[in-house]
């Protein structure tokens, strides 16, 4: 990650350390062992900053979870590193190009709450969409991209219901569909918003599973998350985000009470040696930068 994810073993990245991942407004060496590099980013919208000052290293095989605090920017990462949102100062690096370069190598999972659930799709045409990137304008899938959708359904355990209309499935099964949908595209870097918000304990270990899965395979997952038991659990490395990058370092930085004083402010009490944030992920307030937040009903 920074600089400091060398040492991490030793000195984790505690608030108030300098971020020295790299100087903002310089030019970024390609470096293929890392998945996304940013220096000194700025982002916002509307003239309003959700980002300031980012540098993030994340190396190629991580699986990171991003939390912090809703309008703290986590959505505008990931619009970032995909390509979506260009920055105003600083540099991204994305699998060794610019932003949007390597589109193709690329599977962006959107919070679940943002999709049109009553259009007319199976969940075989939702997990075919991952394909199409790669068959270009007017080819129609062949014998391999139907393999890959078969196989992908299989791996998140959906194969039995692909004849299904998408809106027709719960949260915990539409989420299926979509991860089925990224593994079909056969990325190198997966960006989840949100991935296991709102979904049963079985769903979210079953897709934590793939996740690391695919990290094992030299694959870069990158998902943003409110929930801090899972990632204490199923991440090997977190990044503290609200607006500029608090820390970065191993899993158990979750449990720092300093790392979550400073990421979320006053909205913290500490019970004894616990930490607990009251940061209330179902409050749907204006948050700053014009990121929007939101939640589907576990089923």
């Amino acid at each position: 990650m920074t600089q400091q994810h060398e040492h991490e073993q030793e000195h984790e990245h505690h608030p108030g350390h300098p971020d020295h991942a790299g100087e903002p407004g310089h030019a970024l060496h390609a470096n293929h062992h890392l998945a996304v590099r940013l220096a000194g980013v700025t982002v916002g919208y509307d003239h309003r900053a959700a980002l300031e000052g980012v540098s993030l290293e994340i190396p190629a095989g991580s699986l990171v979870a991003i939390f912090g605090p809703n309008g703290g920017g986590k959505t505008t990462l990931l619009k970032v590193i995909a390509g979506l949102l260009q920055p105003w100062a600083g540099v991204v690096e994305v699998l060794g190009a610019a932003p949007g370069r390597e589109a193709r190598r690329i599977a962006y999972v959107t919070q679940a709450e943002l999709v049109d659930w009553s259009f007319p799709v199976s969940v075989w045409d939702v997990a075919m969409m991952g394909r199409y990137p790669r068959l270009g304008p007017g080819r129609r899938p062949g014998r391999a991209d139907t393999e890959a959708v078969q196989i992908a359904l299989e791996r998140v355990g959906m194969a039995d219901r692909r004849r299904d209309q998408i809106g027709a499935l719960s949260g915990g099964q539409r989420r299926r569909a979509f991860l089925a949908r990224a593994i079909a595209a056969a990325p190198d870097l997966y960006l989840l918003d949100e991935p296991v918000t709102g979904v049963d304990i079985t769903t979210q270990e079953d897709l934590m599973a793939l996740l690391g899965s695919e990290t094992k395979l030299g694959r870069t997952a990158i998902a943003t998350t409110h929930d801090l038991a899972a990632a204490a659990e199923h991440f090997g490395t977190v990044v503290a985000l609200n607006r500029r990058v608090i820390a970065v370092g191993a899993s158990s930085l979750v449990l720092d009470p300093d790392v979550l004083s400073t990421t979320y402010g006053g909205h913290l009490l500490v019970l004894g040696n616990r930490a607990v944030v009251l940061d209330d992920a179902h409050h749907h307030d204006a948050p700053s930068g014009g990121e929007e937040h939101y939640h589907e009903d576990r089923r």
